[in-house]
């Protein structure tokens, strides 16, 4: 890839990729989607084990801790097969932290306030196309370059920015309801 071309050239070339994967048996990213919520999950029994030791004395919570993280780490294997550097702690932050805005956003919903919620929502979203778009590599992060604040280079014409062009191809590529 060029220094000056996209990290993502455009949504019909990456569906070719996603759509070349799947017929390889690369991977089956309905799976790996209902996957990756259930590691959410499974981070955040891990912090609710935290802190309901420390809030209760009880060490037996975080002795608990332990086999919680060995099934996390067993299950994200399953997604990310291949990393460098940090990509697998990132990857890791990037889902609890999704799924930490996603439960905030909704407590504000049930608060009646759907401005604070949506923007988190979305904000939980950018995080989970994040973690998608690292570990498809997707992203060459060596040629990212800051050009203009929602501009991926100086032709992009509607200015979604990085995350939102992310976005639209998680969308595209990964849909829980193909069976």
């Amino acid at each position: 890839m060029k220094n000056n071309q996209n990290p993502i050239k455009n949504l019909d070339e990456f569906v070719r990729k996603v759509d070349e994967m799947k017929k390889q048996e690369k991977m089956d990213l309905s799976s790996d989607q209902d996957l990756s919520i259930a590691i959410m999950n499974l981070v955040s029994i891990e912090e609710h084990f935290f802190f309901t030791g420390a809030k209760l004395q009880k060490t037996e919570y975080y002795d608990m801790i332990k086999d919680v993280r060995e099934m996390r780490k067993e299950l994200l294997q399953k997604i990310i097969k291949e990393y460098e550097g940090e990509v697998w702690c990132i990857s890791k932050h990037l889902l609890a932290a999704s799924m930490r805005l996603m439960e905030v956003g909704t407590k504000q919903l049930g608060m009646d306030r759907k401005k604070e919620a949506y923007d988190l929502f979305g904000k939980a979203y950018d995080l989970y196309s994040l973690f998608w778009g690292l570990n498809m590599k997707l992203l060459n992060v060596g040629n990212i370059k800051k050009i203009d604040k929602d501009a991926l280079d100086k032709g992009d014409k509607k200015k979604k920015g990085f995350m939102g062009k992310l976005g639209e191809l998680v969308k595209k590529a990964v849909d829980c309801c193909i069976e």
